[in-house]
This record gives structure tokens, C-alpha cells and sequence, in this order.
């Protein structure tokens, strides 16, 4: 791909470089990557002599072995030196640790901290296994003084639950632990009491924040799996990459629901660059997407997206030491795409007319894979994946002012990001592409609410044949929207029991004949609470639903067995039930805020942080090659 006026070259960064001291970190951990490696392949052990004496000292072999490496490498002998004690050191330390856990079954934990902590060390701590997540969580914020109830602390990319003792998570001895703090300042350092308030009221804000991401996702999500009418509530739908809505099976659709709606909520807090926030929710997505088939995996581009969005965020928040499959995840993000576009994005092009917007997720591909291949000391195999992300971002790179000439034609700064990669930046070109998106999306949406409102005509006629409003929506449900086969479902008439119906409890009889027809005994009872005893058809509902109520009926089966009540508390929970509906609508709505509305969203970016994380990591590897030309 070309852009208009000829290729473009990274533009100087100026003050925009990462700090010094990141610089210097990056290149250390090159050399203890490379130096780890040297000492696998020379199946050297620094822990034992003549490396290390009886007394655990360092042994005189270690400067000798400290200037081969050093000429090997072509750097300086002490930096090598010093950098080969530490390994030695912590090769002790480790032996130590490991036979004390053997002996008294007191595990060690490597804990890492913050980056804006500056700790440029493994933070370590002893506990037994068998204490609970809360209590390593009280363990952690007393040692390293943090606000107990305002952090996370994930461990095996997971996040630690509080009420399950660490062996049930299956956190073992010299497991990793990343310390997620929920808010970042720079006051965080002040002490005094303000602050310390204010810095409390808005971890407690984050927390709350969270707990609603949470239950917002699941209200949405639950709503999907009923049979609801889309005019009147929202709820979460899933489309392909036309924009069009595709049908799910059952048994899938809340699960990835749930990870796309977590996904989504992880990627706005990613824009906000709140990596602290949307690592949990990224995780939970990973979550939900492994209850997904492998099929629907592999056809669907947000799992690999999802896997660049975990290890993207791991390293913007300085812990990708902390995530240990990084490469496994790469690998999957690209084996996905291949699987999702096609060989040299063939089914791409054929379905979209153009491979150039999703360049933009091979770029954060190659680049995280240099970053990966940089900090495993793998030099050459860094440049190689550096200088694809070099290149792809000269392809990608967008004049300002092509974008400033399609806003002046009335398309918004993200369309014409779009438009312009979809057209090889030709400005014309990518206005007739816009153009013409938004016609296909107008009727797409066209095509969508005319659905909707047959819908809604062939419940209203149901409706008029006697059938409840609930009785209708479940027999067009079973007869997937075929008016004439819903009329035929006339056994559900009866699904919906009065609203003043008292509660009826089924006979013995009528349950043991159900059970005796192969039917699970409390499905059965619940069955003949809601056809109040009848048989026929509480079996055919069973039969019909694989043995199971479906979701409509199950609440109607809780409001048949609830007896009307008429005391005064009925104001108190009538209050109640209004608090909890008017919370529920504020979690579903802070969620609706999140997911935008442009379908391609995620491929849209502006490359400002990409261009300046190559140009660092590029430089760490020509550095590296300057020294051992010098």
C-alpha cells in the first residue's frame, strides 16, 4: 500500500521518547535474557562451585566467565559482570527458597508492583497456601503499602478471587503476582490525610465502577437470551463483519455475549489508557471466550484481537515479564487471523473489498512480537518483527490534512481514518467509500427494524387469537417467526398463569408420571406448577425445550408459586424493586457508553503511541549492533 505524495519516514520524536530509565531497563533485560541463554546452552550453574562457594560467596570463575561473555556479546565486561551476580543471586535465593517451602510448606510468591513504583527488582514474599485470596491480599498491601481494598492482584492471568484459599486457585510456590492499584496519580506519593481521603474515594468509585461493568454486561447479555422486544429495551446483539446480525446457538450465545461485552468495556478503558482497569476486563472476556467452541473461534477475528488487547496491555503497564504464554498468545492472534482472512487475506478481500483497515492489527502484532523477542534476548529475530511494524506503518501512516478534507465533507475523524487505509489513501476514493458504508449500513438497519415490526405485528395477532403477550413470544420463538406454526402452538396458550392465581402445588401422582416419562423430578414439578396440574401439556413444554422450562416460563413458574400479598411492607419493597430497576438501568447504560457505534471501532487508531514505541525499540536493537561494530 501507497499513500498520496510518496512514502513517509517516522517522524522525529522529539520529547515524546519513553524515559531514560525505561531505556536503560529494556537494554539490562536484553542482557539477562541473553545471558540466561549462554548459561542453558553451556548447562553452566552459577549456584554451585566454582561459581559459588561453600558460604554462598561468588567465586573467582565468575569474572573469567563474565569476559567470555562479555566478548561474545561485545559489551562492556562489568555491566556483564554485575548483571551475572544477579542471576547468581537469585539462582541462590530461588534454591533457598525452595527448600525452606519444602520443609516447612511456607511458599514464596514473586510479586510485582507498579511500574510507577520504580521497582527494578522481583518483590518477594512467604505465605502458607492455604490461607485465603483475601488474606494475601491484606499480606500484600501491608508489605508494599498500598490501600488494601483498592487493588487487584491477578496471578496466573487470572484475578485472585477472595473467598477461595490459594491452593483451590491453584496458586503454587514461585508463582508470579501482578498488584493492579484502581487509580494512579501523582498524589498517590503524598501522605497526608487529603489526599490519601481523595485517593480512597476514587479507588472506592473504581471498585463500584467495576462491580457495575459487571452486572450492566450480565442484564444486557440475559436480555439477548430472552425473547424481548428490541424496540422497547436494549440489549446486546452480535453482527458479522457487514454489520448484519447473525443467529447463535443457544448454548454459545451468552458466553460470547459476555466476552464481547467485557472485551469492549477492557478496549474503552484501553483508550483512556486505564491499563490498571481494563486488564481485569480483558481477562474476564478470555474467560468467557474459553467457554466458546473452538469452531466459533476460529471465525470470529475478536478472539485474536482480544489476545493482542492482553499482552498490548500487560506491557503498557511494565509486567510482561509477569504474563508467561505472551508468545502463545501472539502465535494464537496470528494463526486466528490467518484462519479469519484467509491465506494473504483473500476471504478478507472478498468480503469486504479490502484488506487496508486491518492492517492496523498486524502492525501491533509485529510490533509486540519485536518487544517479546527483544526482552528473550532474541536480537535478530526482534529487528525482523521491528521493521515489518516499521514498514506497515509507513503504509498505514495518514496525512492530517486528508482527514482535515473528508471532515470538511461532513465524515467524522474516525471514518476518514477508515476510509483513507480502506483506499490507499486517495482522499476521492475514500469519500464514495464512506459514502457508500453508510447507505449499505442505513439499509441493513432498514432491513433490521422492518424485522422487528413483522414481529411485533405477529404477536399482536397472536395476542388477538386469546394468546398472553408471553404465550406469543415463546411460540414464535419455537417457531422461528413463522406466523403459521406459532397459530398451530396452541399449548402455550395457557403458559402464562393469571396474575392473581393462587399457588398451586402438583400432586405426587402428577409428578411421578412425568418422572416415569424420563422428565428430571424438579423440572417436572415446575412444569405442573405452571399449567396448574396439567399433564399434557406440561409434558409437551418439556419435550419441547429438551426437558428444561424455557427462560420465559421458568418466571412465570416464581410468580405462580408466590402467594399475593397485601401488607404494608408491599410500599417498602414496591420502593425497593424501583431502587434496584433504577441501579440495573444506570449499569446497563454506562456499558450502552462504551460500545460504539462504528462496527469497525477496533481497527481504528491513530498509530501516535505505535510510531513511538518502534522508533524506541528499534533504536535498543541498532544500538546493540553499533556496539559490537565499535
Amino acid at each position: 500500500m501507497k499513500t498520496n505524495g510518496g512514502r513517509r519516514r517516522i517522524r522525529a520524536l522529539g520529547g515524546s521518547r519513553l524515559p531514560r530509565l525505561w531505556r536503560r531497563m529494556a537494554q539490562k533485560k536484553y542482557l539477562q535474557s541473553k545471558l540466561t541463554q549462554f548459561l542453558r546452552e553451556d548447562k553452566i550453574q552459577l549456584w554451585k562451585p566454582p561459581y559459588t562457594d561453600e558460604n554462598k560467596e561468588v567465586g573467582l570463575a565468575l569474572k573469567d566467565l563474565a569476559k567470555k561473555y562479555s566478548n561474545k556479546l561485545e559489551c562492556c565486561e562489568n555491566e556483564v559482570e554485575k548483571i551475572m551476580e544477579e542471576i547468581r543471586c537469585k539462582a541462590i535465593e530461588r534454591g533457598t527458597g525452595n527448600e525452606h517451602y519444602k520443609t516447612t510448606g511456607i511458599a514464596t510468591i514473586e510479586v510485582f508492583l507498579p511500574a510507577r513504583l520504580k521497582k527494578d527488582r522481583k518483590n518477594l514474599l512467604e505465605t502458607h497456601l492455604h490461607i485465603t485470596g483475601r488474606e494475601l491480599r491484606s499480606k500484600i498491601a501491608e508489605t508494599f503499602g498500598f490501600q488494601e481494598n483498592y487493588i487487584k492482584i491477578v496471578i496466573n492471568k487470572k484475578q485472585l478471587q477472595l473467598g477461595e484459599t490459594l491452593t483451590e486457585q491453584g496458586v503454587a510456590h514461585n508463582v508470579k503476582a501482578m498488584v493492579l492499584e484502581l487509580r494512579q496519580s501523582e498524589e498517590d506519593a503524598r501522605r497526608h490525610f487529603q489526599v490519601e481521603e481523595g485517593k480512597q474515594n476514587e479507588a472506592r468509585l473504581e471498585e463500584r465502577r467495576i462491580q457495575r461493568t459487571r452486572r450492566g454486561l450480565e442484564i444486557l447479555a440475559e436480555r439477548a437470551e430472552m425473547v424481548v422486544d428490541p424496540e422497547a429495551t436494549p440489549y446486546l446483539d452480535i453482527a458479522n463483519q457487514t454489520g448484519r446480525s447473525i443467529r447463535i446457538p443457544p448454548s454459545e450465545r451468552k458466553a460470547l455475549m459476555l466476552a464481547m461485552g467485557y472485551h469492549e468495556k477492557g478496549r474503552a478503558f484501553l483508550k483512556r489508557k486505564e491499563y490498571g482497569i481494563a486488564l481485569p476486563c480483558l481477562l474476564d472476556a478470555d474467560k468467557y471466550f474459553c467457554e466458546c467452541c473452538r469452531e466459533l473461534l476460529d471465525t470470529v477475528d475478536n478472539y485474536a484481537v482480544l489476545q493482542l488487547d492482553i499482552v498490548w496491555c500487560y506491557f503498557r503497564l511494565g509486567q510482561l515479564e509477569c504474563l508467561d504464554d505472551a508468545e502463545k498468545k501472539l502465535k494464537l492472534a496470528q494463526e486466528c487471523f490467518k484462519k479469519c482472512y484467509g491465506e494473504n487475506h483473500q476471504r478478507l478481500v472478498h468480503i469486504k473489498g479490502n484488506c487496508g483497515k486491518e492492517k492496523v492489527l498486524f502492525l501491533r502484532l509485529y510490533l509486540l512480537q519485536g518487544i517479546r523477542n527483544y526482552h528473550s534476548g532474541n536480537g535478530e529475530e526482534a529487528y525482523e518483527y521491528l521493521n515489518k511494524a516499521c514498514q506497515l506503518f509507513k503504509e498505514l501512516y495518514i496525512d492530517p490534512s486528508k482527514v482535515h478534507n473528508l471532515m470538511q465533507l461532513g465524515f467524522s475523524a474516525q471514518e476518514a481514518r477508515l476510509g483513507l487505509r480502506a483506499c490507499d489513501g486517495n482522499v476521492d476514493h475514500a469519500a464514495v467509500h464512506i459514502t457508500n458504508r453508510r447507505e449499505e449500513l442505513d439499509q441493513i438497519k432498514k432491513e433490521e427494524r422492518e424485522k422487528k415490526r413483522r414481529r411485533l405485528e405477529n404477536i399482536n395477532h397472536l395476542k388477538g387469537m386469546g394468546y398472553s403477550t408471553r404465550a406469543a413470544k415463546q411460540a414464535l420463538h419455537q417457531a422461528g417467526g413463522n406466523l403459521e406454526e406459532a397459530q398451530k402452538m396452541w399449548w402455550l396458550n395457557d403458559s402464562a398463569p393469571e396474575s392473581n392465581s393462587r399457588q398451586h402445588s402438583p400432586s405426587r401422582e402428577n409428578i411421578d408420571q412425568l418422572v416415569y416419562m424420563g422428565f428430571d423430578a424438579v423440572a417436572a414439578k415446575a412444569a405442573l406448577r405452571v399449567f396448574r396440574g396439567n399433564v399434557q401439556l406440561a409434558a409437551q413444554t418439556l419435550v419441547h425445550n429438551g426437558g428444561r422450562l424455557p427462560p420465559d416460563l421458568q418466571l412465570s413458574a416464581e410468580d405462580s408459586s408466590s402467594t399475593p400479598s397485601t401488607s404494608p411492607s408491599d410500599s417498602a419493597g414496591t420502593s425497593s424493586a424501583s431502587t434496584d430497576e433504577d441501579m440495573e438501568t444506570e449499569a446497563v447504560n454506562e456499558i450502552l457508553e462504551d460500545i460504539p457505534e462504528h462496527e469497525e471501532d477496533y481497527l481504528d487508531s491513530t498509530l501516535e503511541d505505535e510510531e513511538i514505541i518502534i522508533a524506541e525499540y528499534l533504536s535498543y536493537v541498532e544500538n546493540i549492533k553499533a556496539a559490537k561494530k565499535n
